[in-house]
């Protein structure tokens, strides 16, 4: 998660990151919510203007926007955020993702192959999605409480689940398996968030040491 306050506005300004970061104070239950309302405003705008952009905004200046995607983790980090703030909006909508990433990718496609290659193309797209219930919450935390090791994956639906306070281990041991998707960097966000560094005692084997700074992290999602 990129916490970078001060960066240029985008759809939210400084002020607005501080806020969500847990920051800035706001003296009024009121002023609270005229914060949570403008970044929502914002936030609807911004999806918005994405039409506009797709449609308007020159080639050159969106080749520059994406230019340092390869290299820059941050970059893509944000564009992967994006898709799941969209997954998950529209999820808890009721309103199934294929029908938004389906008919988006098939008319850029199209749009692809028409000014690149001078071609119609029928694009065929399958998304699916598949889930397998592997450990509940409460037993996820029960092992935590016991000093047994735990899987980043696990530990982190456990953080964002939001009920349950891992930092209030000094050391949590965590077990990776080379399938998991999980690469050092997810690691490295994993313990800031918590507030901790992480050590790596083999290939599949690490351990989280937590900070007693009395904070319990930067408040958000890593």
């Amino acid at each position: 998660m990129n916490t970078e306050i001060d960066r240029d506005r985008g759809v939210l300004s400084p002020a607005d990151r501080e806020f969500l970061l847990g920051e800035r104070e706001l003296g009024h239950e009121q002023s609270r919510r005229n914060a949570e309302a403008r970044v929502r405003r914002r936030v609807e705008n911004a999806i918005l203007d994405f039409d506009l952009l797709l449609h308007t905004l020159p080639e050159k200046d969106r080749r520059q926007v994406f230019e340092g995607v390869p290299a820059d983790q941050d970059l893509l980090d944000g564009l992967r955020a994006a898709i799941a703030f969209a997954y998950v909006g529209t999820r808890e909508r009721g309103v199934d993702f294929e029908r938004v990433l389906v008919p988006a990718v098939r008319s850029a496609e199209e749009a692809v192959a028409a000014k690149e290659a001078g071609t119609n193309v029928a694009v065929d797209v399958t998304f699916e999605v598949e889930t397998t219930v592997r450990a509940t919450l409460d037993g996820i935390a029960a092992r935590l409480d016991a000093g047994e090791p735990v899987t980043p994956r696990e530990l982190f639906s456990l953080v964002m689940q939001g009920e349950y306070d891992p930092a209030r281990h000094d050391r949590i041991a965590l077990v990776r398996a080379d399938d998991d998707g999980v690469d050092d960097e997810f690691l490295d966000r994993l313990a800031s968030y918590l507030g901790g560094d992480v050590r790596r005692l083999t290939r599949s084997r690490a351990v989280i040491d937590l900070r007693d700074d009395g904070d319990g992290g930067d408040g958000c999602a890593p």
